[in-house]
């Protein structure tokens, strides 16, 4: 051969791979199987379709079913809940609570407060609400007493501040409540965990109290609504989105021509479709609390699903925090099951990535994760809870999670490249109707 055809045939032969000197003559076996799924994909129009039949389904059920109260049903237990209160209510349940303590230290009594438990033990999950509820029964926090002398302290002194929020008819942070005095709170978990009893003992949300938790959760897509007073379009805030307000009170006018609420747990999958603009191609509002749900993030999403009838689907990590994380938006949280009728979103889908699509989407070994013991104690941990036992769907997916030892992040998906979970994943769910 002579060297100008040798040099030919160089040129002609495929780019060497990184790692190592031979050619890559042909594409990885998981290229070639993102490939052909993509070849399984209907149009747009098709999926469009489908889509809209859930959303139809879902408009339907939302009108002809009848929300149901704890107040409905006959249970052995009474139960504890709270309700938003205007600004003058609250103050006069402060008022009341503070001069119960006055006569109490007048009579030679001394003083003490009268706190609803919210201890696991004292939560209960009711079925036919498909929420956790807080049991009626509470506990003595005593002055006097050296185990309780600084809770009741505390308790005095976040009534306090509270009560001046209120009479300037303001709002602050939870943070900005711990720094009024660092030297008695010591750890802002100390003044939280307290905001909600004092919010429990006087029988109003957390919001009634004027103190939010700083922003978190962000919105992006197909939904306009006022914030204050000002017109929000979250079609045009670009890709980190619109932080959701911490006063949800002041949010209105919620305006809407999406098909469906897409519940993203990382702001990592959220960027991504918000950058490839995935609700315009299937008209759709994406959220997502940056991991742990927030309480205004999920104040949020129950208005969005209450006022726009629209489903919701769940795109959360493979493993039992994910699950975790959609329970608490679904079921609440242990520790604000007093105000879990406000907070609670039910019925939401279990879109993926469910442990089940490893396989069915061939993820690589290498993109999998090994459960730690302790991944895999809080995966048989779920299997006990009453909200996981009822959905058939649920246990069989957490089993095979618990047996196969196997986790996997949204972002494992973009080994088969970065757009696959907006071009190919979603997309191919949406039109198999694969959810849970």
């Amino acid at each position: 051969m002579s060297e100008r055809k040798r040099r030919r045939s160089e040129a002609a032969a495929p780019v060497a791979s990184i790692s190592g000197g031979s050619t890559l003559k042909k594409p990885r076996r998981q290229d070639s199987h993102a490939q052909g799924l993509r070849k399984h994909l209907k149009s747009d129009a098709e999926i469009l379709a489908s889509i809209r039949e859930m959303y139809e389904a879902s408009r339907s059920e939302a009108s002809s079913s009848k929300a149901v109260s704890l107040s409905d049903l006959n249970l052995s237990s009474a139960c504890r809940e709270v309700s938003d209160r205007d600004v003058a209510s609250v103050q006069v349940a402060i008022e009341r609570t503070v001069l119960a303590v006055a006569r109490s230290i007048l009579a030679g009594s001394g003083f003490s407060f009268d706190v609803p438990s919210r201890a696991a033990s004292n939560q209960l999950y009711v079925p036919e609400i498909d929420r956790i509820v807080l049991r009626d029964k509470s506990s003595s926090r005593p002055f006097a007493s050296l185990s309780t002398v600084r809770k009741a302290t505390i308790t005095a002194r976040v009534l306090s501040l509270v009560y001046a929020v209120l009479r300037r008819d303001i709002h602050i942070t939870k943070r900005d409540l711990f720094y009024t005095d660092v030297k008695l709170f010591q750890d802002q978990s100390h003044s939280d965990a307290v905001l909600d009893d004092v919010s429990c003992m006087l029988g109003c949300t957390r919001s009634s109290l004027h103190v939010v938790a700083s922003e978190k959760g962000v919105v992006v897509g197909r939904l306009v609504f006022t914030d204050d007073g000002d017109r929000i379009d979250c079609t045009k805030m670009g890709i980190g989105g619109k932080a959701i307000p911490p006063n949800i009170d002041r949010v209105g006018n919620l305006e809407s021509d999406a098909l469906f609420i897409l519940l993203v747990e990382k702001d990592a999958a959220f960027m991504r479709l918000a950058e490839d603009r995935f609700y315009n191609r299937f008209p759709c509002i994406i959220v997502t609390a940056k991991g742990q749900p927030d309480v205004a993030t999920r104040l949020f999403l129950k208005r969005m699903k209450t006022e726009l009838k629209l489903p919701v689907l769940a795109l959360v990590d493979s493993d039992p925090y994910g699950l975790k994380i959609l329970s608490v938006y679904m079921c609440g949280s242990k520790n604000m099951s007093y105000d879990s009728s406000n907070l609670t979103t039910p019925d939401i889908k279990w879109l993926g990535v469910r442990p089940s699509d490893l396989d069915k989407y061939k993820v690589p070994e290498q993109c999998r994760l090994p459960m730690t013991d302790q991944d895999v104690k809080a995966g048989k941990d779920l299997l006990e809870e009453d909200f996981v036992k009822k959905n058939e769907g649920w246990v069989k997916e957490l089993e095979m999670m618990v047996k196969t030892r196997q986790k996997a992040e949204i972002q494992a998906l973009s080994s088969f490249g970065f757009q696959y979970l907006s071009e190919v994943y979603l997309p191919l769910k949406l039109q198999q109707r694969d959810w849970l």
